[in-house]
């Protein structure tokens, strides 16, 4: 399947921050021995999650964000795989979860430490070592058993090359939208559908699908203030199935491109197949850049059209 189109299922619904009470009537549920709420975090979009004991997330999918794209149960199923298959990997650990009504559906799991990278400030050494690490994880992630995922009714799933192909081509109708909204003109000297087309055409048929984590970039990397070290990845989900260079892809700059490709190659080898659609993905985080990011143009335009001599 190509990429979802995201709509709000219930748009209109109230969106109350619970009250303390009602925070630990859920959480106790599964963990008795709860005490005190310490505070509410309203950085996620779709969720909103309140810390209890300072090792508890009480996470809740916000009533009037609830969307095809994003699912609690989702996380949870994810989390359980990789509870079974690889319970070392740092990601949380789910505690409970239950769906009550349409207006509070919730997952507890275990809180994890350090803060967000995006929030981080961290030497050049210590950011490629955390985004090595992320890359050297997401192998890992990418290795479990794949069979319940596909046999699962939570994820969406590119099944064939064509559906892959077809999500790449949108990305590329993303940047395009971004740029006619902002009345900017395509910068490069080859034309954009060239660039498109011959992106496309350098996908091999892979077969290489897996559960993603969606996101595995900047918010939902986590890693210690003081020593500067990478504590986990959180938040699955927004998860679904496609090719692994779609998690890896999350870190866009070249430095940081090459940092998570060498943390995920660093135990075994990729696929010639693999190789050739990080390349048409490189070009097509690149693009992205170059759309998104203004104040930065030449130095995307300089990595696209590195990443296209190297496609």
């Amino acid at each position: 399947m190509s990429m979802l189109k995201e709509y709000y299922l219930q748009p209109n619904a109230p969106d109350a921050v619970l009250p303390e009470a009602e925070v630990l009537r859920c959480v106790r549920r599964f963990v008795p021995t709860a005490k005190a709420m310490t505070r509410v975090d309203e950085s996620g979009g779709e969720a909103r999650t309140y810390i209890v004991d300072e090792a508890i997330v009480l996470k809740v999918q916000r009533p009037q964000q609830v969307r095809v794209g994003t699912s609690l149960a989702r996380e949870v199923f994810f989390l359980n795989q990789l509870a079974a298959a690889a319970p070392d990997l740092p990601v949380p650990r789910v505690l409970g979860y239950n769906r009550e009504t349409n207006l509070l559906e919730y997952n507890i799991q275990t809180r994890m430490p350090g803060v967000a990278y995006a929030d981080a400030t961290l030497t050049p050494d210590a950011r490629h070592d955390v985004i090595f690490s992320v890359g050297r994880l997401l192998r890992r992630l990418h290795a479990i058993p794949q069979q319940p995922f596909h046999d699962s009714a939570h994820f969406p799933t590119d099944r064939t090359a064509a559906d892959f192909k077809r999500r790449l081509s949108e990305y590329f109708d993303v940047v395009i939208r971004r740029l006619e909204e902002n009345g900017r003109a395509w910068p490069l000297e080859i034309p954009f559908e060239t660039l498109r087309e011959r992106t496309l055409a350098a996908l091999p048929e892979s077969q290489e699908f897996r559960a993603l984590h969606s996101n595995p970039g900047p918010p939902h990397t986590f890693v210690d203030r003081s020593t500067e070290r990478f504590q986990g990845l959180i938040d699955f989900g927004d998860a679904y199935i496609s090719h692994p260079a779609l998690d890896v892809w999350r870190w866009r700059w070249p430095t940081e491109r090459a940092a998570a490709l060498a943390g995920y190659t660093a135990d075994s080898p990729v696929s010639e197949d693999f190789m050739r659609t990080w390349k048409a993905v490189a070009v097509a985080a690149s693009a992205i850049r170059v759309a998104f990011f203004p104040d930065r143009e030449d130095e995307a335009k300089r990595d696209l059209r590195q990443c296209l001599s190297d496609l």
